[in-house]
């Protein structure tokens, strides 16, 4: 079979062509593959879940007994043993689950630390 003179440079075009697409595709584009989709949105949804768990958490803290003395402990650590002593006052362990959720705990000392802002 004999190819046209000028087959060569269509075909070289096309595959330049599409390695640009991809290139840029991936890297401007906003493609992602697979895995990375299914990493992105595991993420998200443990996001969610700690943004719904950490309020009850803190509710939790705040209706204990002696919450102004423990709320004044907490804020006297440092900010990244926090987490810790939320997870160890057992308060970011939810209802039906045996572990705590270290981003729940985490994100439910941030809110303890945080001062109220009066309405």
């Amino acid at each position: 079979m004999k190819m046209p003179r000028n087959a060569k440079p269509w075909m070289q075009g096309a595959v330049v062509g599409a390695i640009a697409v991809t290139v840029i595709g991936f890297s401007w584009g906003g493609w992602v593959t697979g895995g990375t989709s299914a990493r992105n949105t595991a993420d998200a949804s443990h996001q969610a879940v700690v943004a719904v768990l950490a309020p009850i958490c803190v509710e939790r803290f705040r209706g204990q007994s002696d919450a102004v003395v423990r709320t004044a402990d907490l804020l006297k650590t440092s900010g990244w043993e926090r987490g810790a002593v939320v997870e160890k006052s057992g308060y970011a362990t939810m209802s039906g689950s045996s572990t705590v959720d270290s981003d729940v705990a985490t994100a439910c000392a941030k809110i303890l630390a945080t001062p109220a802002v009066p309405k």
